[in-house]
């Protein structure tokens, strides 16, 4: 099963511990031996699936929206990025070069045509930008690729 992930970052900290556990009970729905978990490995919900995923024994693709995608994250979250791409099974590019919200729609979208489903860290709001975990739902759903939308009841962004 070919599990995508999208979502909000820099959550605080009392929804990133809910939305952790959200997604720890998530991998355990599944085989880990037929587990693959699709991200752009951003801070965040992309990060904490795929490290879930590939702790419980699954793999990892990384999809890269842009050449210069890993310079725009936060300088903190370089190791993590950099582990994981380590640790992928495959990865995935758009081929474009400067990471501008196209290009994360881009990647986005690729990463939607390559799940069986995907999981949406999100607020059921519209997005704050185009490229937005809200587009990314509206593309899957648009597909037909199955979303699951994972969010603490009652928690804001």
């Amino acid at each position: 099963m070919r599990v995508g992930i999208t979502g909000h970052r820099g959550l605080s900290k009392a929804v990133e511990d809910e939305v952790r556990r959200m997604l720890a009970a998530k991998v355990e729905e599944f085989d880990p031996s037929e587990l693959l978990g699709v991200s752009c490995i951003a801070d965040g919900p992309d990060t904490w699936w795929a490290q879930m995923v590939l702790q419980a024994g699954g793999q990892v693709e990384v999809v890269i929206p842009a050449e210069e995608y890993r310079d725009g994250l936060p300088s903190w979250h370089h190791d993590t990025y950099d582990d994981l791409m380590r640790q992928a099974s495959d990865v995935h590019q758009t081929g474009l070069r400067e990471s501008t919200s196209e290009a994360h729609q881009a990647g986005s979208e690729i990463l939607v045509g390559l799940s069986d489903m995907v999981l949406a860290v999100w607020d059921g709001k519209p997005a704050r930008g185009y490229g937005g975990t809200a587009d990314v739902v509206e593309y899957a759903r648009r597909l037909g690729v199955p979303v699951s939308v994972l969010w603490p009841e009652g928690a804001e962004r």
